[in-house]
């Protein structure tokens, strides 16, 4: 297996000291294992990114000696191509239309927190037919992930997460 590391980072601003670590965790990771590391900006808060602040992480990455492999990957330019992957997850089952309100999901996590509890999204549109949305409500895609039992997955650092 070819190990393929990524860092994102948000270019509203210089690279911090957090990101700078995360770079440096990736970049160690991919180099120990022989594999290469991608540097993909994320671009989609188009108010506040800036070129300025892409060259200054470019230019810090290279200051700290970490390189990544290709062309830095503009999150903003794919943003057609994850659009098209997100239709093919709803239209193959594997995910679904979301037409909460900010003031249902707000409920959601205030109702959570009194609870006492973590706050989970409660799966009300998982099943619904989409034709019941409020007028003018603009969906999010969610993912169907299990509803019952703990979903556990192997990762290659942290080992079983659940």
């Amino acid at each position: 297996m070819s190990i393929i590391s990524r860092f994102a980072p948000s270019p509203t601003g210089f690279l911090h000291i957090g990101g700078a670590r995360t770079a440096l965790f990736n970049w160690l990771f991919a180099k120990h294992h022989g594999g290469q590391m991608l540097l993909r900006i994320e671009d989609t808060d188009r108010a506040r990114s800036t070129k300025a602040a892409v060259t200054a992480i470019h230019e810090s990455l290279h200051w700290l000696g970490l390189d990544w492999q290709g062309e830095p990957i503009s999150q903003f330019t794919r943003a057609e191509r994850h659009a098209e992957v997100a239709r093919q997850l709803v239209a193959d089952g594997n995910a679904y239309y979301c037409y909460c309100t900010p003031e249902e999901l707000a409920e959601m996590r205030e109702k959570a927190k009194t609870e006492g509890r973590s706050t989970r999204y409660d799966g009300r549109w998982r099943d619904r037919d989409p034709g019941d949305a409020p007028t003018g409500q603009v969906p999010v895609i969610r993912l169907k992930t299990p509803q019952q039992n703990v979903t556990v997955i192997e990762d290659l650092v942290q080992g079983t997460v659940t």
